[in-house]
């Protein structure tokens, strides 16, 4: 199941259609989900979380722990509120967007993808546009 949680003013609107979003980029995919969190939060939590548990003192967009094993994806997905909109005007594109951009880039970390090398950069960027290209085209319909 994914959860949907915040520790910060944002409030996540029409979280079935996120939800349901995800679980058909999951089923693509051809993987399961256990139980999934997803926090909102602000830089300065996120920093926190980057700090002590990464030894990085940097401000991040996301912080995915993976608890995932052979069966299903598990994990906590920490995603900063104010990354996300400062990603969206410096990308030209909506926060909606850019949101889904960054949810889904944590799913992906569960999935086993990664984005430490180039060719793995390109691997992510290339799967977090299906799924938003995917989202947007079911969304129209």
């Amino acid at each position: 199941m994914v959860y949907f949680f915040t520790e910060t003013e944002f409030e996540l609107q029409d979280q079935d259609f996120y939800r349901d979003w995800i679980y058909a980029c999951i089923d693509k995919e051809q993987a399961k989900i256990g139980n999934v969190n997803v926090i909102f939060c602000d830089d300065e939590y996120l920093l926190e979380i980057n700090r002590n548990h990464l030894q990085h003192d940097y401000f991040t967009d996301i912080i995915t722990f993976d608890y995932s094993d052979e069966s299903e994806i598990n994990g906590d997905i920490f995603i900063s509120i104010d990354r996300v909109s400062d990603h969206a005007f410096e990308y030209d594109t909506t926060f909606d967007k850019e949101l889904a951009r960054v949810i889904i880039h944590g799913f992906l970390h569960l999935l086993g993808y990664n984005d430490h090398t180039e060719e793995e950069q390109k691997i992510m960027r290339q799967k977090e546009d299906e799924s938003i290209d995917f989202l947007y085209h079911d969304s129209e319909e």
